[in-house]
């Protein structure tokens, strides 16, 4: 029996071929379950850590100390814990998108909408409200925290936009732009430290303990994250890090006492860590600009 063979239809054929495209406007806003689904848990931690930060300050300001039956540190610390499930959320949404091939450049809008949110509202609330606020003893914190607050909130906006042009696939890349690093520091890394931060702050202030002349540091260090955000200076991204990742003994133990000493000191060793990735940062584009000019002589 001789089967006739139908004739391509040209018309399927392009339809086909469009929604394969991923620049097709149907596929390029196209939403997965899974990964977006990640990306509204990270948008709704960021709302409640707002939410927290200002029922803080209610809190702070009335004549029993309680708002919704809580004190105000212990909303500043909901807040914080509200950050690091945000951080966790925005972790899952890129590795579940990856992982099963389905990243769109919705999910990438998306996912840059939320974590404006997550890590640029809240940490700038918590920057406004706590960390520079005139309970640490100086009063000229309060005319210098909202423009503090402002900055940080802006380069957060402007890194999150800049990344999304810079990983578009039909940008036209260098040899020197094939690095798995970070270009500046990542907007999370930020938002951890500055929530560190205010775990560290509200520890001192359960002890007793006056900041003294440590405050002073506090709008400088805020000014050096913000502008980290928007700077050229590289910082080492764990995204090929998965299950299948190897590493020697020597390292493995490290991470172990690492995190050890994150469960044993809590506040003082997370602050500690995330300190340490800035800085490391630093160090590491230090190195490299020295680099060439040693070559050279």
């Amino acid at each position: 029996m001789i089967f006739q063979r139908r004739n391509r239809d040209a018309r399927a054929d392009e339809d086909l071929a469009s929604r394969e495209d991923p620049y097709n406007v149907s596929q390029a806003s196209r939403i997965y379950i899974l990964p977006n689904l990640m990306t509204a848990g990270n948008l709704l931690c960021g709302f409640m850590a707002v939410v927290n930060c200002i029922h803080a300050r209610l809190a702070g300001s009335s004549d029993d100390g309680l708002y919704l039956a809580a004190t105000a540190p212990e909303h500043y610390r909901y807040a914080v814990y509200f950050i690091f499930g945000a951080a966790v959320f925005d972790m899952l949404d890129g590795r579940l998108a990856r992982m099963g091939g389905r990243e769109s450049l919705f999910g990438a809008e998306f996912d840059s909408l939320a974590d404006v949110v997550s890590f640029g509202m809240a940490p700038a609330f918590l920057m406004f409200f706590l960390i520079l606020s005139p309970s640490q003893g100086f009063p000229w914190f309060r005319d210098i925290g909202g423009f503090v607050g402002f900055f940080y909130l802006l380069f957060a906006a402007m890194r999150l936009a800049r990344f999304n042009v810079i990983t578009n696939p039909l940008l036209h890349r260098g040899t020197k732009d094939s690095s798995k690093d970070f270009i500046g520091l990542p907007v999370p890394a930020a938002a951890m430290t500055v929530a560190s931060l205010v775990l560290f702050l509200l520890k001192l202030a359960e002890t007793d303990k006056s900041l003294n002349k440590f405050a002073l540091v506090l709008p400088f260090l805020m000014l050096l994250i913000a502008f980290l955000m928007m700077s050229t200076v590289r910082y080492p991204s764990g995204k090929n890090v998965d299950l299948q990742t190897q590493t020697r003994l020597r390292t493995f133990v490290l991470l172990v006492l690492i995190l050890g000493l994150v469960v044993v000191y809590k506040e003082v060793a997370f602050m500690g860590l995330c300190l340490g990735y800035i800085f490391l940062g630093l160090i590491r584009h230090w190195r490299r600009s020295r680099a060439p000019k040693a070559a050279s002589q």
